[in-house]
């Protein structure tokens, strides 16, 4: 049987594979992960992949609001950072035809990037763990909008321009889209053509992926492309696209129905053969033998008891998410257009309910096929409060209550915590978890599987009026080449820069404040006097700015 409408296809398998099949597709428990998209909506389009085939794809929501497009499973949709695996592809092939080394040196294609005192290796950008400062975040520092134009020069230049790493290379995992951009310019370098040529003639065509490409031209026109959105300020949704053109963190343009073809190279590999899947699953392990999540492009973990492989993408109001349960030979593909979309969570719901009979472990609450809701768990929230400072990290993180529920308060906005068990909490929908320890005076993040910590729990400061004035004036950046400065607006002390806006330093503890997102510490001269601050930000830390 073969049912096609405008926004669905389902496709039946040959008999013998479909009898051994673990899907249980019940199509409305699937539609109701997606319910809260329609005609007046942005949305989301599904597919779910069989070893490689396509067993269900259907279009949620709206592709173009102005024109009243809908979505289909040929909508095309920018998948953000899922296009790392991509372009950790491109590098394995190249490793594996002996044309680069992944343990080669990155100046031995790069020179013009600073030496740091350390090797950094190509395997340390395709497992994040080169501690190269994000460029994303260092041109929004810099002052670039998305709505900017930027380009391969741009990144290249700022990335280049700084003086510091975050850490050491290989002691500690932090994702950076740096590592991952320049891998587009050691392929363009080693073969002389784009990561956009290569990746077409070496992994896209030879698997049909017609439509799928690294889009490094966004005035390009692209047919059947999904218009992102993210919501507006008083209700409704605003355009949210972007106008930076580099390539290999992210910039792959792809339908779900093309990433079915890409799914089955993992399970029948015809392009890089099994050599190439197996060295982009290969998990990483950091200097001292601690063992990553995080493979090439990939992450590897379990999913209620199941082996997974996935990465998911937000770029903009675009958002996607790749997901395999490689032994059930099962995939989810999920692409959105709009920026309040958690495909992650979408993902893993769908596999909730196409692989109910086969999971071992329950299903988290709130999942289609979860049972009725336990009790929830009772806390008293007044040892946890407080503040929890990491000097290593740069970052602080505040623990508040609110209707008797823990709140963190971290990555730049609010974080309402579900009891996992003693002094264990997540974020519900996230890949984020705090652990409590030494009697609630310390606490670790796990984001992504990777533990980030400790955070130590201190008293705080509070900032006098004089404090406050000793901070005003201009501040310029050798690094970001860019100035921010610091004025005084009914008694608060307020740090603007052009693209980073206008916030209020939070005095957290002496001589450091919270501004949105980033942690402000000012330092001071042999005189005692305020020269400069260091901020630092996910991703990026300690950029100097000087008075």
């Amino acid at each position: 049987m073969k049912i096609v409408t405008a926004t669905t296809v389902l496709l039946s398998l040959p008999f013998a594979l479909a009898a051994q099949t673990p899907i249980q597709l019940d199509t409305a428990k699937v539609d109701a992960v997606f319910k809260e998209y329609g005609t007046t909506t942005p949305g989301c389009a599904l597919g779910v992949y069989e070893r490689g085939r396509v067993r269900f794809a259907r279009g949620y929501g709206m592709a173009d609001l102005n024109l009243g497009v809908p979505i289909s499973p040929t909508t095309v949709f920018d998948i953000g950072s899922t296009s790392k695996q991509f372009a950790a592809a491109a590098i394995v092939i190249l490793a594996n035809e002996g044309k680069l080394s992944l343990a080669d040196d990155v100046r031995k294609y790069v020179p013009e990037l600073p030496g740091y005192g350390k090797t950094i290796t190509i395997d340390h950008l395709l497992r994040h763990t080169s501690g190269l400062r994000d460029y994303n975040g260092l041109l929004f520092m810099a002052g670039h909008f998305f709505e900017d134009f930027t380009n391969d020069d741009d990144a290249l230049g700022v990335i280049i321009s700084q003086r510091a790493l975050n850490f050491e290379p290989g002691s500690r995992w932090d994702y950076s889209n740096t590592g991952f951009f320049l891998l587009s310019t050691i392929v363009k370098r080693v073969t002389n053509r784009t990561l956009t040529e290569f990746s077409k003639e070496r992994i896209f065509s030879p698997l049909g992926m017609a439509v799928t490409h690294f889009r490094d031209d966004h005035t390009a026109i692209l047919p059947n492309r999904a218009t992102a959105y993210g919501p507006g300020p008083n209700g409704g949704f605003t355009v949210d696209m972007s106008n930076w053109d580099q390539t290999g963190d992210g910039a792959v343009n792809t339908t779900v129905l093309d990433l079915a073809r890409w799914d089955a190279n993992f399970s029948d590999p015809k392009v890089g053969g099994q050599a190439l899947i197996d060295r982009m699953e290969q998990r990483g392990t950091l200097n001292n033998g601690d063992s990553l999540s995080y493979a090439r492009g990939l992450f590897v973990d379990k999913y209620r008891g199941l082996r997974r492989i996935h990465h998911g993408g937000a770029w903009a109001g675009y958002r996607a998410m790749l997901m395999r349960f490689p032994d059930q030979g099962v995939s989810i593909g999920v692409t959105c257009n709009i920026g309040t979309a958690n495909t992650q969570k979408r993902a893993t719901d769908v596999a909730d309910v196409i692989l109910a009979g086969v999971f071992p472990a329950a299903p988290a609450a709130g999942s289609p096929s979860a049972p009725a809701a336990a009790p929830v768990v009772k806390i008293d929230p007044a040892p946890y409060l407080g503040l929890y400072y990491a000097d290593l990290l740069q970052s602080v993180v505040e623990i508040t209550a609110d209707s008797g529920r823990l709140v963190a308060h971290a990555m730049g906005r609010p974080l309402p915590l579900t009891p996992l068990g003693e002094d264990r909490f997540s974020y519900q929908g996230q890949a984020v978890e705090l652990q409590f320890s030494d009697q609630r005076r310390a606490l670790s993040l796990s984001i992504l599987g990777t533990s980030q910590g400790p955070y130590l729990k201190t008293a705080g400061y509070t900032s006098t009026g004089a404090d406050l004035q000793a901070l005003v004036g201009s501040y310029s950046s050798p690094e970001l080449g860019t100035i921010w400065t610091v004025r005084i607006e009914k008694g608060k002390a307020m740090l603007k820069g052009r693209a980073v806006g206008e916030s209020e330093l939070k005095p957290r503890i002496k001589d450091a404040y919270q501004a949105d997102g980033s942690f402000v510490r000012f330092t001071r001269g042999a005189d005692g006097r305020i020269n400069g601050f260091e901020v630092s930000a996910s991703r990026m830390l300690r950029i100097r700015f000087n008075r």
